[in-house]
């Protein structure tokens, strides 16, 4: 009898460990969102994005913040994989830019991921161009 005991409590104990470690797993591992096909919260020009967060942090946040956005405004720098829009809102993309943007009026899709107070910008990651303007 003691043995029985015994063998399901040990057994118990193996199921409650293996579900801990499946929830731990599956919530430390979830699948990322796919942003580029959300349909943003906000569409927004670039400089008033700027003025929200320069005007008050915390109230920006509470708005944009793991949010998806559309933000259009002029490229003013580029790099591989990192549009910066009107000097203030750095944008980065997983892949590489095929073209040339610089000086150019487009539409960027992102998640905000907060505001960078030592650079002074915007951060967005997960980054898609919807439409360009010359």
């Amino acid at each position: 009898m003691k043995r029985k005991k015994t063998a399901f409590v040990i057994a118990a104990f193996l199921i409650v460990v293996s579900a801990g470690i499946y929830f731990y797993y599956g919530f430390l591992f979830k699948e990322a969102r796919n942003i580029e096909s959300e349909k943003p919260d906000f569409s927004i020009a670039a400089i008033k994005l700027i003025k929200d967060y320069n005007s008050n942090p915390e109230k920006a946040d509470s708005l944009y913040l793991n949010k998806t956005i559309e933000i259009t405004g002029r490229v003013t720098k580029e790099t591989d994989s990192v549009l910066i829009l009107e000097n203030n809102i750095f944008c980065l993309f997983s892949q590489k830019a095929k073209d040339k943007r610089i000086h150019n009026q487009i539409k960027v899709k992102g998640k905000c991921i907060g505001y960078d107070e030592l650079f002074q910008e915007v951060k967005l990651d997960q980054c898609s161009i919807n439409k360009q303007n010359n």
